[in-house]
């Protein structure tokens, strides 16, 4: 008999009925976990941080065997409720019932956080184990961006690098001065952010072309911008423990940018966010759009003209070309229109915007409706300048010549 009080061949017999039930795991897998909760719930404590550590070893080496995770926690959860009828207060019940509410609540606190643990190790090794197959999970990344293999094939490959790919999901590309490789810390710290300390998130992180790709799930609006936020923190600036996270980061100096694309099911999807995102970085550098994040559902309208290059040309030859008339050519006046636009129509804020006097800026706008005929105060005016200096960023006119 145990010092608990529950005899040893109950513990036993508990533990082998457990591993039946779990479709014949190895018993060894339990560890100690019988005499500790036994232990736990006769002495009334919870268990301590070094009884749950061997918890977390035990679910790494279970990752490492190859056994799945339900049946894992299978094992865990059929020898604890087992074990309940063999606890002491529990035979002794009848004679003391207030021993047993006491025992339940040692027990179910320590069976959650036996469990957790064991789930967390698991969860960890597995992405170590994923991340050690450095060919498959790079085969499988240019796959699934590019979408050229197989679907179904694809799909079953994906569960193994964390994705389950039947519900919507977006991608995120990152862009900087410096180019990012697998082995940048950056990635590692980027995925610790998208995975959460529990390595359990529906995601993947990894470079592809020198930038960083994070596919990830996105059931609705806030799981994007929780992403989003993570993969910011992580970029910095940040008080990260590790030296090298923190010399990459001044490396990068702060010239990253995000692209997300929009939410989309099924591999197909992906790809289809991917390029999205990838479109929305390169409109976002035509237009010399600085933001840290760019979203590519605010980036359709732009797309619009892109997609209808004839009429976007005929635009700027209409309404812009008079400017290559003014002083210094049309370049200066198309920033002029483009800051005023961005500032919303404030004067003086354009001003700031381009490190001009306000007397410039209204000189200058002054001059464009003399060479063009539009006042920029005028809504229908407004809107179809708008439309041909975006225009003109995204074709690069006046120094690209439109045909």
């Amino acid at each position: 008999m145990s010092r608990t009080g529950v005899p040893d061949d109950a513990i036993r017999r508990v533990a082998a009925a457990g591993a039946d039930d779990a479709g014949g795991l190895p018993v060894e897998l339990l560890g100690d976990f019988l005499d500790v909760l036994s232990d736990a719930v006769c002495e009334g404590k919870p268990l301590q941080r070094r009884q749950l550590h061997r918890f977390r070893a035990r679910g790494e080496e279970a990752a490492q065997q190859g056994v799945a995770l339900r049946a894992l926690l299978d094992l865990y959860l059929s020898s604890a409720w087992r074990l309940w009828g063999e606890l002491p207060a529990v035979v002794a019940a009848q004679s003391d019932p207030t021993a047993v509410v006491a025992a339940g609540e040692v027990m179910l606190r320590a069976v959650d956080d036996a469990v957790a643990e064991l789930a967390e190790g698991f969860q960890l090794a597995r992405r170590s184990l994923v991340r050690s197959q450095v060919s498959a999970r790079r085969e499988f990344v240019d796959d699934l961006l590019t979408g050229g293999a197989d679907v179904v094939g694809l799909l079953g490959r994906a569960s193994g690098f964390g994705l389950h790919l039947s519900g919507p999901h977006a991608v995120a590309v990152v862009t900087a001065a410096r180019e990012f490789t697998d082995d940048n810390p950056l990635v590692r710290a980027v995925e610790r952010a998208v995975l959460g300390s529990k390595g359990d998130a529906d995601a993947l992180v990894a470079s592809k072309s020198g930038k960083l790709v994070v596919v990830f799930a996105a059931p609705d609006r806030d799981a994007v911008d929780h992403v989003l936020a993570g993969i910011r923190s992580a970029l910095g600036p940040g008080t990260d423990d590790d030296g090298r996270v923190q010399l990459q980061r001044r490396a990068l100096n702060g010239t990253w940018q995000i692209a997300v694309g929009r939410p989309r099911a099924t591999a197909s999807g992906v790809v289809a966010s991917y390029r999205e995102a990838l479109d929305a970085l390169d409109l976002a550098q035509r237009l010399s759009l600085d933001a840290r994040v760019i979203d590519a559902r605010d980036l359709l309208v732009y797309r619009v003209l892109v997609n209808d290059r004839p009429a976007v040309t005929d635009l700027i030859h209409t309404l812009l070309t008079p400017l290559l008339e003014a002083r210094g050519g049309a370049g200066p006046m198309i920033d002029t229109l483009l800051a005023y636009f961005s500032a919303g129509g404030n004067t003086a804020k354009t001003a700031r915007d381009l490190h001009l006097s306000v007397r410039a800026v209204t000189y200058r706008l002054d001059r464009i409706r003399e060479l063009t005929g539009q006042n920029v105060n005028d809504p229908n005016d407004s809107f179809a300048l708008h439309a041909a200096v975006l225009g003109a960023k995204l074709l690069d006119w006046p120094a690209t010549e439109l045909t």
